[in-house]
């Protein structure tokens, strides 16, 4: 018996390393929170690349999502994992440089994953890694690129961008694992700018109940975060184990609805697409990008 378990829990591992790590699939929702009349708009969110050089598979997904023909790529961090990673990085999103984006950081794009003992995650969320030369990643080349192409920097900042008749007023923080979060209230505009169609989007990597309820109250329309590996090693029928921050675990992954200061704002999690190197597995968690198509409010 204790060779049968033993046997199912290697065919597990191997599986959950060499198989569903790379079953890479797209999640696609539909948010109606645009204005009356206004057209839907596609949002393509990445998040959890975790790129070293030699992964094609997962480059090669990368650049097919160019096909989607989103209007707007939003990217909430943790690209690297890798001091070589940045160009691999680049080549892989080449097409999706092209397209209008946004973009705020991950723990893992300053400094580079570190082995952990995995059953030290049940204890709370991992502790940020120490400042080291030794573990920098150049996050700054890779902003820069990002910069270059267009993609607009929401690190601890906000700012408009057109879409057509629709304006969108973002606001980011930087990574609220490392403590870096500082609130940007959203751009006050025109006198008359409340009155102009517009929707309100808010962007973190790391999805912690602080950052989600100051969002929810400065008049956030949604929000998007990563962070979480959608818990990575999941149960089937029941879910997520962890998330690795203090958000409740049913809501590692998916489309939900978060409650605070009398509101409620949709929130999209995403389970990511990469993982850390020295966690190279995924059970019941598959890696994804999210295609969201906002539409239009249901008229009341």
């Amino acid at each position: 018996m204790a060779g049968l378990t033993l046997t199912a829990a290697a065919a597990t591992l191997a599986y959950a390393s060499a198989v569903e790590r790379t079953l890479y699939q797209l999640r696609e929702e539909t948010v109606p929170i645009l204005p009356p009349g206004a057209a839907p708009l596609r949002v393509l969110h990445l998040s959890d690349i975790h790129m070293v050089p030699g992964q094609k598979s997962k480059a090669d997904w990368l650049h097919s999502l160019a096909s989607l023909n989103p209007d707007l790529v939003v990217n909430t961090g943790d690209n690297l994992s890798s001091k070589k990673a940045v160009g691999p990085l680049l080549e892989a999103l080449e097409p999706l440089l092209k397209v209008p984006g946004v973009f705020v950081p991950g723990s893992n794009d300053y400094y580079a994953p570190v082995f952990k003992n995995p059953l030290r995650y049940f204890a709370g969320p991992s502790i940020p890694p120490k400042k080291s030369k030794a573990q920098d990643l150049p996050w700054a080349d890779m902003f820069s690129a990002f910069g270059a192409a267009g993609w607009v920097d929401l690190t601890n900042r906000s700012q408009s961008v057109g879409f057509g008749n629709l304006r969108i007023d973002f606001t980011g923080v930087d990574d609220p694992h490392l403590d870096r979060d500082r609130y940007a209230p959203y751009p006050p505009g025109s006198s008359t700018s409340a009155d102009a169609p517009h929707i309100r989007v808010a962007v973190a990597h790391s999805p912690y109940q602080r950052v989600l309820d100051y969002f929810t109250a400065g008049g956030a329309d949604l929000m998007l975060a990563g962070h979480t590996h959608g818990g990575q090693v999941c149960i089937p029928g029941y879910g997520a184990l962890v998330s690795n921050c203090d958000l409740p675990t049913w809501r590692a992954r998916g489309l939900t609805q978060w409650d605070s200061d009398g509101r409620t704002v949709p929130l999209n999690v995403s389970a990511g697409i990469g993982t850390s190197r020295f966690a190279p597995v995924r059970f019941a968690c598959k890696p994804e990008a999210v295609l969201l198509t906002l539409t239009p409010r249901t008229a009341r």
